[in-house]
């Protein structure tokens, strides 16, 4: 498995915001990363400053997202569906897309429930729990 550092995110991302001003020719993971990018125009001048991003490692800002987190989940739930895991999982991403009218209203939606399997995994020094995560977005998907 792979587990990029911090840095290793931080880098990636600039990387792929700096080569969508460009002709450079971009990995299919750098694509998709880039298709998340151009949806968060809030995040470029983040992304535009490797050493800033570098230099801000470790530094909380409770008042904003962390862009680095929030396209990295984007990332994850996209291969999530990619590959169908958790098993059901690209059902149910899609019937919340029907839903909202919008893939990324729905992968929001995800985020939450992504979130949350990682922070009781962590809380509890257990495995992450598929089956309860994908239960959430399954909810999500079918609530009135």
């Amino acid at each position: 498995m792979f587990e990029p550092s911090q840095a290793d995110v931080r880098r990636f991302f600039c990387g792929v915001y700096a080569k969508l001003g460009q002709p450079a020719a971009m990995e299919p993971i750098e694509v998709l990363a880039g298709q998340w990018i151009e949806r968060h125009p809030e995040y470029h001048a983040d992304l535009a400053d490797l050493d800033a991003a570098l230099q801000a490692m470790g530094v909380p800002e409770p008042q904003r997202d962390n862009p680095f987190l929030h396209l990295s989940m984007h990332l994850s739930i996209s291969e999530q569906c990619s590959i169908d895991q958790p098993p059901g999982i690209r059902q149910a991403v899609e019937l919340l897309t029907a839903r909202r009218g919008s893939v990324h209203a729905a992968q929001h939606e995800v985020m939450e429930c992504l979130g949350r399997m990682i922070w009781e995994s962590q809380r509890s020094g257990t495995p992450p729990d598929g089956a309860a995560y994908l239960d959430q977005v399954r909810r999500r998907a079918t609530a009135d």
